[in-house]
């Protein structure tokens, strides 16, 4: 396996295990979860629809043929939680030290390597991407 694929799996990997890994604390009503989607004014249905498309977005993005929309799907979800991060719970949420926030960061970073690496497979992505 060539350098750069194992790069792209990695980029493809660490998005897909943030995503997954929240799956359980979301879809069990985590305390921690519910404090945020609460916070956020999104309450239960914000948390386990954000999960939904967390998933989604997870399977898509470790599908090489739909990495692109996968990452897309990604950063808008991700872009949401930075932004709650940034508006209204703060960086620390609960003493986690920033934790979460910078996980949200890493995601977004990975998200849009992918969604630029693979802006070609997607006609509209590469309609947008085509101006840059």
């Amino acid at each position: 396996m060539k350098k750069s694929s194992i790069l792209i799996w990695i980029l493809r990997l660490i998005p897909a295990v943030i995503f997954l890994q929240t799956l359980f604390f979301k879809f069990t009503a985590a305390p921690e979860s519910v404090y945020i989607f609460e916070t956020l004014g999104l309450g239960a249905a914000g948390r386990i629809g954000t999960g939904v498309v967390e998933l989604i977005a997870s399977i898509l993005i470790l599908i090489p043929r739909t990495t692109g929309i996968g990452a897309i799907i990604g950063l808008g979800t991700i872009s949401g939680a930075i932004m709650g991060h940034i508006t209204t719970l703060g960086i620390e949420v609960q003493g986690d030290g920033g934790l979460l926030f910078g996980l949200a960061v890493v995601t977004f970073i990975c998200c849009a390597i992918l969604a630029w690496q693979n802006r070609g497979d997607i006609p509209l992505i590469n309609r947008f991407f085509a101006k840059f």
